[in-house]
């Protein structure tokens, strides 16, 4: 079962461009999820008579946004993320912002997250410390009482130095806090592995280039896309891999394939 990830920013475009359609062609994905949508269903068409759409759209338009087409019919989907009335209202509700889409199989729960972004000043990264990263977390170790996590998407921080092209000058930038690294040390820390990382422990790869000084040509990136997987599903992981080479989105896709 080959899985795949992308943050698309903005799925209208990558349709109009083409790359979507080329990468679904070539890859011939049996699960792909979508983050940054921007958009809702039906604004954004295209023919995969294949695949069952899923769609998590946030309600301000052209923002955020998650979805799922899978071969694979799902036992059950839900699109919210369990939340105390604190963190909604300090926060905002992940509902709202269509963060957050997890489909049941067989084998495992699949939960496709677009994390928020901290912000260039960090006036968000208390929130996310303090309540999105341990909301989530809590929120997978519960899925897990009944079966296993398959977790992908965007994360918008860079876990340890070997995922960005620069981490001297970038302690203190968003994506690379110390806080923000801690939130994915402490989804390891609870059993759930960096399929990447465990299957390329010194490989130096990125998944998103920022726009500006040529950093894609360059190669001066950042991995911030991930697929997590509970320790129970390790013996099914056989790949983990990184895309660099699709176009249309300044992140690139990602992949897992599991065996059963």
């Amino acid at each position: 079962m080959k899985i795949y990830s992308w943050n698309v920013n903005g799925l209208r475009a990558v349709i109009n461009k083409g790359a979507l359609q080329k990468f679904i062609q070539s890859e011939n994905p049996d699960i792909l999820c979508i983050q940054e949508t921007k958009a809702k269903q039906g604004q954004a068409e295209i023919d995969l008579p294949a695949y069952e759409e899923l769609w998590n759209s946030a309600k301000r338009p052209g923002y955020s946004g998650t979805a799922i087409f899978t071969k694979i019919k799902p036992i059950s989907v839900r699109n919210d993320l369990p939340t105390d009335e604190v963190f909604a209202d300090n926060f905002g509700d992940p509902l709202e912002e269509g963060r957050v889409l997890t489909a049941e199989f067989e084998h495992f729960y699949l939960v496709n997250v677009y994390t928020p972004n901290s912000k260039n000043a960090l006036e968000r990264l208390h929130l996310r410390h303090d309540l999105w990263d341990p909301e989530f977390l809590k929120y997978l170790k519960q899925l897990e009482t009944t079966k296993p996590v398959v977790v992908c998407g965007d994360f918008n921080a860079a876990h340890e130095e070997i995922d960005i092209a620069r981490p001297k000058t970038n302690h203190h930038s968003a994506g690379f806090t110390d806080e923000e690294r801690q939130g994915i040390t402490n989804i390891i820390d609870a059993g759930i592995i960096d399929t990447f990382r465990i299957l390329h422990p010194d490989e130096v790869r990125y998944t998103w280039w920022s726009h500006w000084g040529h950093a894609r040509a360059n190669n001066v990136g950042w991995r911030i896309d991930y697929f997590f997987i509970s320790k129970a599903l390790r013996p099914n992981l056989k790949s983990a891999e990184i895309y660099e080479d699709y176009m249309g989105s300044d992140h690139c896709p990602i992949s897992i394939d599991l065996e059963f």
